[in-house]
């Protein structure tokens, strides 16, 4: 966020996420991306810090502050700590909203004091191995067997997938009615045929357990539906702008990043005897480069107050997540090339940034589905 936008008690917790993320998580990156995982010890501090459910109320161990600025300086202090591994924002952005939306009094008792302190680690499952954004046409299944259901299927590039202790599973409870027969059950680590994949390999993102979770007869008590049956459908797409305003936080910090990293390499690299950010092209596309970020900043901080005034439509969320993606992998890339063979070199940030970024326009809705929900407002 821009400093203007952003109070001074939102300008102190800034300066706690920074310190916490410089001490805790940056001297740990390395080896993280190793184990392919994030350690849980980082998540308990984390919440002895308030950094989950800062929109939970304070009897539910939050902070009771329903405020996407502070949502966001997480996403971005990760992102300059160089850290994309901490799923903190699938808790925070995707798990809480459902917990505090559709959660009955003895649920919230139950999941939101332990998801706050980060002794519960949170996922959301939605995606299948046959299909991703055409959430209707789930094959995951909860047969209703009276005081339980039953749940069979699979889910796969689950983000928390392995760390995970409580999961929003998206089922079929009637198999006749389309989008209206998916309800949201939530799975918890241990019950019996509730089973974790291999941690998938991806090409970035490496410290970040994305998993496959199979479920195999899995009985499951009627107190952990979330909400009404057969409203699954529509709690998800109520949801999905917060997500995918999430995204784009991660993306306008990257570029931010990135730009700020390059800026610095043109002033201090050399060739010919001059600074390679004193020839005409290096500084044409830098300069083109930090318009289109003001422009990004601009439109995302405007989409966080109206996210916070209720007033973020579906599709002002699909132009910020399309655009403000689709961004990053053009700034990254021509920020790479900046660099030289440097930016190819792992050791760099930049060459990281350029992995690492790449699954910004998949996940939480392709570009292309992006566009299919701002033409269909446009009547179309």
């Amino acid at each position: 966020m821009k400093k203007e936008n952003l109070t001074e008690e939102q300008m102190i917790f800034q300066d706690a996420v920074r310190t916490f993320m410089d001490r805790e998580c940056k001297p740990n990156n390395e080896q993280w991306e190793k184990d392919g995982i994030v350690s849980r010890e980082v998540w308990l501090k984390a919440g002895e810090n308030n950094f989950f459910g800062i929109d939970v109320p304070e009897e539910y161990g939050g902070m009771g502050i329903d405020d996407f600025r502070y949502n966001t300086i997480l996403i971005e202090e990760s992102v300059r700590a160089e850290n994309p591994g901490f799923g903190h924002s699938v808790q925070n952005d995707l798990v809480v909203p459902y917990l505090i939306r559709h959660c009955n009094e003895e649920q919230k008792k139950r999941w939101l004091p332990k998801i706050c302190s980060g002794e519960t680690i949170g996922a959301l499952a939605m995606t299948e191995p046959g299909g991703g954004s055409d959430l209707a046409a789930i094959k995951t299944t909860a047969k209703d067997m009276g005081d339980h259901y039953i749940v069979n299927g699979s889910k796969t590039f689950i983000t928390n997938g392995l760390l995970s202790d409580l999961v929003i599973v998206a089922c079929k409870t009637d198999s006749k009615n389309g989008a209206h027969g998916i309800s949201l059950i939530v799975l918890e680590r241990g019950m019996e045929g509730f089973e974790r994949g291999n941690k998938l390999h991806k090409i970035g993102q490496l410290a970040q357990d994305t998993a496959e979770l199979f479920f195999k007869d899995v009985k499951v008590p009627k107190d952990n539906l979330l909400g009404e049956e057969g409203k699954g459908f529509y709690y998800m797409m109520e949801s999905l702008p917060k997500e995918r305003l999430s995204i784009a936080a991660g993306s306008i910090a990257v570029i931010e990043f990135v730009l700020e990293l390059t800026i610095q390499y043109c002033h201090e690299r050399k060739a010919f005897g001059e600074k390679i950010g004193s020839f005409q092209n290096s500084k044409f596309k830098l300069a083109e480069m930090s318009t289109e970020a003001e422009i990004a900043r601009t439109f995302y901080d405007q989409c966080v107050f109206e996210l916070n005034d209720k007033k973020l439509t579906p599709e002002k969320a699909a132009m910020a997540k399309w655009w403000i993606t689709e961004l990053e992998l053009k700034v990254v890339d021509q920020c790479l090339q900046l660099h030289g063979g440097y930016g190819y070199i792992l050791e760099y940030p930049i060459a990281k940034a350029y992995v690492n970024s790449r699954v910004q326009t998949i996940y939480g809705g392709t570009t292309e589905i992006m566009k299919e929900i701002i033409g269909k407002s446009l009547g179309f």
